[in-house]
């Protein structure tokens, strides 16, 4: 009886433990196809994200990707920026960006990673974008500089730093907070994510041959996993 009862009494102290939750974490690898000559930017980006996932620690981690979809437009190509691949409504479906974000915000995650490769830029090099007049402002900025330093570390790629969404005065896109020009998937009113990061990894031009060979995004999806778990690990 005595045995019994402190076993009930450890039980019972074990559930007052308040359980630590895990972080959830989502990947939106690129789903555009139409970037350059025999050049799939989407599968340079999944792979990039699922050796990331791939790659310990282990977390609650999702992977939200349009490519393929008939039930959406623009599943395949595309831009982040324009109105017309993202926000539109065009036949009754909703774009494959809109479409990814509503399946991300359904895990509610603690941080949200999409994958991209730049085009245009003639340079072999990374860049961190973050969404201009966020609430976690600066925790997104700090991650983002963290990432980009990571990928450069580990690869010939520069390193560009770290933007502001509103930046590159190519979009029609704006939020409806600030008004300014904004990337879709970082956009506060889209992503329910606090922590929401774009890195574009790599010039789809310059950086042709570094980012179709496997060992490369490989080396790049271990090199953000393992920086993204140190990042969290600080917060705690």
């Amino acid at each position: 009886m005595k045995n019994l009862l402190i076993a009930c009494t450890l039980l019972l102290a074990l559930a007052a433990v308040p359980v630590k939750k895990k972080t959830v974490v989502v990947w939106q690898p690129s789903h555009q196809t139409n970037t350059g000559k025999n050049f799939s930017e989407a599968d340079v980006c999944n792979a990039i994200a699922e050796a990331a996932m791939a790659t310990s620690p282990k977390m609650k981690e999702y992977k939200v990707w349009s490519l393929g979809r008939k039930d959406v437009h623009n599943a395949d190509s595309g831009s982040n920026t324009v109105i017309a691949h993202t926000a539109a409504v065009i036949n009754g479906q909703l774009s494959g960006y809109a479409w990814e974000l509503k399946e991300s915000n359904k895990r509610k995650p603690d941080v949200f990673i999409a994958l991209h490769n730049n085009g245009g830029t003639r340079r072999h090099a990374v860049w961190g974008f973050i969404h201009y007049g966020d609430e976690y402002e600066s925790k997104n900025r700090a991650l983002a500089a963290r990432l980009t330093a990571a990928i450069a570390a580990v690869t010939d790629l520069e390193n560009r730093g770290v933007l502001m969404d509103s930046s590159t005065g190519r979009n029609d896109y704006r939020c409806a907070a600030t008004g300014k020009l904004a990337f879709y998937s970082l956009d506060e009113h889209v992503n329910t994510a606090p922590i929401r990061v774009l890195l574009e990894i790599g010039d789809n031009g310059a950086s042709y041959d570094f980012l179709r060979n496997p060992a490369n995004q490989q080396k790049i999806g271990e090199a953000i996993k393992q920086e993204l778990a140190k990042w969290l690990a600080e917060q705690e």
